[in-house]
């Protein structure tokens, strides 16, 4: 019998026809987009805020007359870094029974990124319920499904005073050296105020995106006007708070350098005051819906104890793929899980073939992007503003935005939107002007939502050096790159102990990720001081092993990143060859970590005094 007839015009399902799209012709559109963007200078494009841009990172929210004596005394840790990160550490460690804690931070008060950031319209994009930490501990429920910065400072502070840290705390105060003392077994802490602070266990939570980075647009520094960086919001010259109302810019015309998630929240409380905006973009990011809402007052007296933790675990599996019976959070986050595996390592889908894995994700990608585009033609009126506005690449390339508003601004008179891609961003700046192709855009104010450098925080970037056993500089240990296990400890350098993303695993919702890391670190400690170890410190074997486990099963998103647009994900175009997180994701981590920590996994680090 002979096969049967297969009609030529039958669709293949992944057919343009079928799909709705050409895959073929996207991929050329987006690889086209991103070679307009990319710099042979790649992240020597921008500046740092130091030296005589010094003033763009002072803190206008501390007492600038502050004073105190230096400090010469002894604590049993020392926590570097009152964020999130590190109000965690402390109360885990509070948990477990440390009651000599000091936190050092730079700010004038405990909060971090949320101490810092203040800008007009700033709201966490990660559910408040999940982002927050330690509702149930301090009482909590927060207000609003996406809590604006300000609720979110509170509750930083509220953690403060729950945990009794306030008394200890160092403010205005930057850490400046870390040095082991091997007679003594302890750490001495050097900052900027003449302390010498000593200390058994030290923490560094430092962040990874805390130090403002600026353009290195020539002639930056002959502009007249009035200039400031989103994380240091100058009030007093916009007018208004952080619900917006920047009176003071009623008769200025204000230029905005910057498309990422800062200028989502920023641009539409620009465009309503300032009597002209012009904002200067070279990426567009995608816009997704918001859709924020006040908190149920009778969901919230629903909640049952342990509510939170439910919620956060269920939020952790949802985004990295990991089938669950109910999705608890249920938002944009969660629904665009598949497409978080390129940013996100994670074993949930190991049982589908590589192949077909990826042309699945490509192909919902496509689709997700292409809802993000007809979303722009949707709510833009002017179709040239509309397409500059389009975001040509893939959807985990840069961080996705959410706003109900930041499209609508450009359909506003006194907004304009200028694309900088042929330019490969602003040309230079003049006494009175932002020059992109040739045009020049007279301006009163340039305001930097140009983000921050990466890593350029603590222990990473050398702005606070690390001296172990024998007076070895972290560096020197690490100058075939870093080693650690688990991410946290380095042998070498005991009792010290490191949170963030480092050797490890992530999430989108990072605050969960700090919470696991200092819950493991205050149990390490916990049964130091139960077994009364002299001292935490892995062994080279344990650090070599850990690293070996992470290369062998490493994710390779080199591709993927390489044809992303240039951005922070992708090292501004020029990805890096090596990835060591973990291959498995952040839910197989935690749960590595806790059986770690029941199956002998102590005896790796805790050394008895008998053995040191």
């Amino acid at each position: 019998m002979s096969a049967p007839h297969t009609s030529s015009n039958a669709t293949h399902p992944h057919s343009p026809d079928a799909l709705g799209f050409d895959p073929e012709a996207l991929r050329a559109r987006y690889r086209a987009e991103r070679d307009r963007r990319v710099r042979p200078d790649g992240n020597a494009q921008y500046q740092g805020a130091g030296g005589e841009f010094g003033y763009y990172t002072e803190d206008p929210y501390a007492d600038p007359e502050f004073t105190r004596e230096p400090l010469h005394d002894q604590v049993e840790a020392v926590i570097v870094g009152g964020g999130f990160g590190g109000l965690l550490a402390a109360a885990r460690l509070r948990q477990a029974g440390v009651e000599s804690i000091r936190v050092i931070d730079k700010g004038g008060d405990f909060g971090g990124t949320w101490y810092w950031n203040r800008y007009p319209g700033i709201h966490c994009d990660i559910e408040s319920y999940i982002y927050l930490p330690l509702l149930e501990e301090v009482g909590y429920v927060p207000q609003w499904r996406y809590a604006p910065g300000e609720e979110i400072r509170q509750h930083a502070q509220a953690i403060a005073r729950h945990f009794d840290l306030y008394d200890n705390a160092c403010f205005q105060t930057q850490a400046t050296e870390l040095r082991w003392d091997d007679a003594e077994s302890e750490w001495t802490v050097s900052t900027d105020r003449g302390d010498r602070i000593r200390a058994r266990y030290v923490i560094v939570s430092t962040g990874t995106l805390s130090q403002a980075k600026l353009p290195g647009i020539p002639g930056i520094e002959t502009f007249k006007g009035h200039t400031f960086h989103t994380s240091r919001w100058d009030y007093a010259y916009t007018g208004g708070d952080a619900n917006g109302g920047l009176h003071g810019l009623d008769d200025k015309r204000v230029a905005l350098i910057g498309t990422g998630a800062t200028a989502i929240q920023v641009v539409p409380h620009l465009g309503q005051d300032a009597k002209h905006l012009f904002v200067f973009q070279r990426t567009p990011s995608s816009v997704d819906v918001r859709d924020n809402r006040p908190t149920d007052p009778d969901w919230a007296r629903s909640l049952k104890p342990g509510w939170q933790r439910d919620r956060t675990e269920n939020f952790l599996k949802v985004v990295t793929g990991i089938r669950t019976d109910e999705d608890l959070v249920n938002d944009a986050w969660t629904s665009s899980a598949r497409l978080q595996e390129k940013l996100i390592p994670t074993n949930a889908y190991e049982d589908v073939p590589a192949e077909e894995r990826e042309r699945a994700y490509e192909l919902a990608d496509f689709q997700k992007m292409n809802e993000i585009r007809a979303r722009v033609d949707a709510i833009v009126e002017d179709p040239s503003t509309a397409e500059k506005l389009k975001p040509w690449y893939r959807y985990m390339c840069k961080r996705p935005t959410f706003s109900d508003n930041y499209l609508q601004t450009f359909n506003r008179p006194n907004v304009t939107l200028v694309d900088t891609a042929d330019t490969h961003g602003v040309e230079r700046i003049t006494e009175n002007a932002v020059v992109v192709g040739g045009a020049q855009y007279e301006v009163d104010c340039v305001i930097f939502a140009t983000g921050f450098e990466v890593g350029i925080s603590g222990i990473l970037s050398g702005q606070l050096p690390v001296y172990g056993r024998q007076g070895v500089h972290l560096f020197e240990a690490w100058s075939q790159g870093p080693k650690t296990l688990h991410g946290f400890y380095t042998h070498g350098f005991p009792n010290l102990f490191q949170l963030g993303p480092l050797q490890n695993a992530a999430s989108v919702n990072f605050v969960h990720i700090l919470d696991e890391q200092a819950t493991h670190v205050a149990e390490v400690v916990a049964q130091a001081r139960k077994r009364r170890a002299r001292y935490v410190e892995p062994s080279p074997e344990t650090q070599d092993a850990w690293l070996d486990t992470l290369r062998k099963n490493a994710p390779d998103l080199h591709m993927f990143q390489a044809e992303c647009t240039p951005g922070f994900y992708n090292n501004e175009g020029m990805p890096r060859e090596r990835n060591e997180a973990y291959a498995d994701g952040p839910v197989a981590f935690h749960e590595l970590l806790r059986r770690w920590r029941q199956d002998g996994g102590m005896d790796e680090v805790l050394v008895e005094a008998e053995r040191a």
